[in-house]
């Protein structure tokens, strides 16, 4: 699937965080990672089969159909209109501003690195894709949309809580890259109600997995320092009342 893989590093990076960096994984953050690895597994055992791809002319075929046309349109027109009406505007206290435009973007960019990546398998077996102006322009696509989804996504983190920012991402960069991919290469065309059904339990069983372990990754830190006192440092001076650190001036310089 290809929206699988956004998910598979967070486990990975909470888990090895644990390990490697000595941060301590709390029940909630085993819950999120157990969360994860059964929606994980639901996915993959339901998930339909992918079409073969032979050329990159055939993804083309497949990119320029009515409804992913109209559907690609769509998302270039509520960008612009993100970009130039609503950023300026609501972008510093709003933060499904820049959410929103680099998970638009991030469906497009997820569909043409596909094709650029089976460009490059099938030019290594062989088959020589880069002579095609098809391959360039998914290539320009994929530059496009990711220097727009770096900038924006910069400014949302440097703007917002991180820890807001990256489970509401995360939902809405998944969200719109399934529905790109179910218009682009209709994979769920194939299949059984049941197994759609159980492909969308699965992938909120996995967003909610994501949600707990990013609301409370800090709270094992906070729960190991808590049994400890923090002392003040020499450096900073402490008064409990104002009063009395006048007073012991006076006294020092009548001294």
């Amino acid at each position: 699937m290809v929206f699988l893989k956004t998910k598979i590093h967070v486990l990975c990076s909470a888990v090895l965080a644990h390990f490697i960096l000595k941060e301590k994984l709390h029940m909630f953050g085993i819950l999120g990672c157990i969360l994860c690895v059964v929606g994980s597994t639901t996915i993959v055992l339901h998930a339909p089969h992918e079409q073969k791809i032979e050329s990159v002319k055939q993804i083309w075929q497949l990119a320029i159909e009515p409804g992913f046309l109209v559907y690609s349109a769509v998302i270039v027109i509520v960008v612009a209109i993100l970009i130039f009406y609503y950023e300026p505007r609501y972008g510093k206290t709003h933060m499904i501003v820049y959410v929103g435009i680099c998970s638009l973007m991030g469906s497009l960019t997820v569909m043409s690195v596909k094709a650029v990546a089976i460009a490059i398998k099938l030019t290594f077996s062989g088959t020589n894709q880069f002579k095609y102006f098809n391959t360039w322009i998914f290539i320009l696509v994929v530059a496009t949309c990711c220097i727009l989804q770096i900038n924006y996504l910069n400014k949302a983190l440097d703007t917002f809580n991180t820890a807001v920012i990256s489970p509401v991402y995360y939902v809405m960069f998944t969200t719109f890259t399934i529905i790109a991919s179910m218009i682009m290469f209709k994979d769920w065309a194939s299949q059984s109600g049941l197994k759609i059904a159980t492909e969308l339990c699965g992938f909120v069983t996995i967003l909610s997995g994501t949600f707990l372990l990013h609301k409370t990754k800090d709270m094992g830190n906070s729960a190991s320092g808590r049994g400890s006192i923090s002392m003040p440092t020499r450096d900073t001076p402490v008064f409990t009342n104002s009063g009395s650190g006048r007073s012991s001036s006076s006294d020092k310089v009548a001294s």
